[in-house]
């Protein structure tokens, strides 16, 4: 077996691919950039090899130099995660050429699948179902509509070289045909220099469904059966599952059994993932094949069992696969959650900054329910524009699909994460989702049940009342506190007084009665609702906690806490609520105070989130309609378009190309359109 080997990868990924090698005992090699000197996959390794400044083109995109960089520690292999340099070609020969194993699938296969068109002639060849379509380069517009009609509306317009949702338009009719194809083949040679598109059948209401491989350099090839991605958004995975709740024993057996044919077809060694749409009647349709290590692979290992990122070393190292066929099996179930730092609240907005708290619930299996956090971060660490958004992926895994996503709500509850924003209470609240629980899931689920964005959760009135008795026995444990350290002497609980008011931030008003028990920690108290009926609360909540768990009315409840003016701000199920505990003549004054009024930002362009300014769109004095590009601004590798909301006239410009701002920095000023300043 290998001794030692340099994972070319960063976060949380390298972290997982250190994780096995250690448990094989095989000694590890970290890079980093500048960025990442303080990282956990640095601290993790056994040795760490600064590799150059942060963006990924001068770091960790660098394939000599990371052969350099084996060749001083004397590194046998490179696990390349995923991303970066996990499926150029082009790294793994020269790694072959300097007698260093690539740890993954060999350079012919990552060609041949890399390219759509080619990968599509392939799977056609090995007698895998393809989507129907033109497989030919199409050259203008006039023969994008030919093709489409042949084919039959609506049609998906599709970069050979794409990925991410880049150079993919969905066509209903002859005229979008032709734009989106247009828009395709722009958009293609901008992103990928490969102005090459194809078009086939769009498949309505699919689903994005999965198959796991492992083949070794013997011939051998087997299935881990398939995982669910379609609940999406703008073509990237947000939660997958395994197995799927649609599939049936049969179509699982053939769409794996094609999966191995197209592995064994092109040569494949090591793990790959073969993906499928499938429509309403389980038709599937070949998509593409991933040629190395999945994001979403820890749900595969939860229900199988099996290691990959330690099969796919020992594969590497040429030695067969330990298992067959009929050793795979399904045990219970399990849901993945890619935690992103992104605003939810602010279309999804990429957020950095420094992790000033992050506590994600504990892992482990206990009555039969798991937790797993993949991650590469910690608290302290540093979310920075130049990498990926992803803090971390948390896996639940239960003996059935509903035990699994509803221990998947309980640890995003009770996942601590202050210092940026992050998608949590979006992933809280898709977990709630009656369609999402009943499986009843296409790709165009997100889409489809936010059309206007994710505005936040709601609570409903059952929970209403616990959080007010949640928010009540913490305001009765600080009262009672406090008057202990007024009276030293007191040694039992004061008479703590009996009406109280929850004042929720919406002016929603609660009366709640507190009818006797312990108002200190442990809470053990009764509290009567508004109807009379008495509940009781339970916790072992002490001041200064940010996490209230407990039971009321026999119900378990996770709560996120944290101290705001006079008031309790609680976080549960993806809602986030400002609730003060008042006595009743107290709450009568409340509500007559007057509020603070935001100041009118409706004349300034605030920059959304921190980032770099790629370019300015207009000048000091141009009137601009509504929907017109005002700026562009680049955060973690995404540009985003800043558009005006209204009719306006620039009246300044603040901000220059290539500066670096900060979330809310004042970037234009405007006036209105009408006035006479114009």
């Amino acid at each position: 077996m290998f001794e030692k080997i340099l994972i070319a990868n960063r976060g949380e990924i390298a972290c997982r691919v250190i994780k096995s090698a250690k448990k094989m005992g095989i000694k590890t090699v970290a890079i980093y950039s500048d960025a990442d000197e303080d990282a956990m996959h640095v601290q993790m390794a056994d040795e760490a090899v600064h590799i150059g400044p942060p963006p990924a083109t001068q770091s960790y995109l660098l394939g000599d130099r990371i052969i350099e960089v084996c060749k001083e520690v004397g590194a046998e292999a490179v696990h390349p995660g995923y991303g970066f340099l996990s499926e150029n070609a082009a790294f793994c020969k020269a790694l072959e050429l300097a007698g260093i194993v690539f740890i993954g699938p060999p350079p012919g296969a990552i060609e041949a699948m890399g390219d759509k068109i080619e990968s599509k002639k392939f799977a056609l060849e090995a007698k895998v179902s393809t989507v129907p379509g033109h497989m030919g380069v199409i050259e203008d517009a006039n023969e994008a509509v030919e093709v489409a009609r042949d084919i039959g509306f609506p049609v998906m317009i599709k970069a050979s070289a794409g990925g991410g949702g880049k150079g993919m338009r969905i066509a209903w009719d002859e005229a979008e045909a032709a734009e989106g194809f247009e828009r395709a083949k722009s958009e293609a040679k901008s992103s990928f220099g490969d102005d090459r598109c194809f078009i086939e059948k769009f498949v309505v209401g699919p689903r994005h469904i999965e198959i796991q491989v492992l083949a070794d350099k013997h011939g051998n090839a087997i299935y881990l059966n398939e995982r669910e991605c379609s609940i999406q958004r703008r073509n990237q995975k947000v939660i997958e599952e395994a197995p799927s709740a649609f599939l049936d024993p049969a179509t699982r057996k053939a769409m794996g059994e094609q999966a191995v044919a197209l592995a064994k077809a092109v040569g494949y060694h090591s793990a790959g993932t073969v993906e499928f749409i499938v429509d309403k009647d389980k038709n599937f349709y070949f998509l593409e094949m991933n040629t190395r290590l999945q994001v979403e692979h820890p749900v595969t290992e939860l229900i199988t069992g099996v290691d990959l990122v330690e099969q796919m070393i020992h594969i590497a190292y040429g030695e067969p696969l330990a298992m067959a066929q009929e050793d795979v099996k399904i045990n219970g179930w399990a849901v993945e959650a890619r935690i992103y730092a992104e605003d939810p609240l602010r279309n999804f907005l990429p957020s950095i900054g420094r992790l000033v708290d992050y506590r994600p619930p504990l892992e482990g299996t206990a009555d039969g329910l798991t937790v797993r956090n993949d991650t590469g971060v910690e608290a302290g660490s540093e979310i920075t524009m130049f990498y990926d958004p992803m803090i971390a992926k948390l896996c639940t895994h239960g003996p059935d699909r509903i035990s699994a996503i509803d221990h998947m709500s309980r640890a995003l509850d009770a996942f601590i994460i202050d210092g940026i924003e992050h998608n949590i209470p979006f992933l809280t609240a898709l977990m709630e989702h009656q369609k999402w629980r009943s499986g009843d899931i296409t790709t165009g689920f997100i889409a489809e049940e936010y059309p206007d964005g994710f505005e936040g959760g709601q609570w409903d009135a059952e929970t209403e009342l616990a959080l007010a008795c949640v928010a009540t026995s913490m305001e009765l444990v600080m009262h009672d506190r406090l008057h202990r350290f007024k009276d030293k002497r007191k040694l039992d609980s004061m008479q703590m007084h009996e009406h109280w008011i929850a004042v929720f931030d919406k002016h929603k008003r609660i009366p709640i009665r507190y009818r006797g028990g312990n108002p200190t920690t442990p809470i053990d108290m009764d509290l009567a609702l508004p109807d009379g009926h008495v509940t009781s609360v339970l916790s072992d909540w002490a001041p200064g906690w940010k996490l209230w768990c407990g039971v009321i009315g026999g119900k378990e409840l996770i709560v996120q806490v944290r101290r705001g003016l006079n008031s309790y701000i609680l976080i549960h199920k993806g809602v986030k609520q400002e609730i003060k505990v008042m006595r009743p003549h107290v709450a009568e004054l409340d509500a007559i105070l007057p509020k603070r009024i935001p100041p009118d930002t409706s004349n300034l362009l605030l920059c959304p989130m921190p980032g770099l300014v790629v370019s300015i769109a207009v000048k000091e004095g141009q009137k601009v309609q509504a929907g017109e590009a005002l700026a562009t601004v680049e955060a973690m590798k995404m540009e985003n378009v800043l558009r005006a909301e209204r009719d306006l006239v620039v009246s300044e410009i603040l901000v220059s190309a290539g500066d670096s701002l900060a979330v809310d920095t004042v970037m234009m000023e405007f006036a209105s359109a009408n006035s006479d300043a114009a």
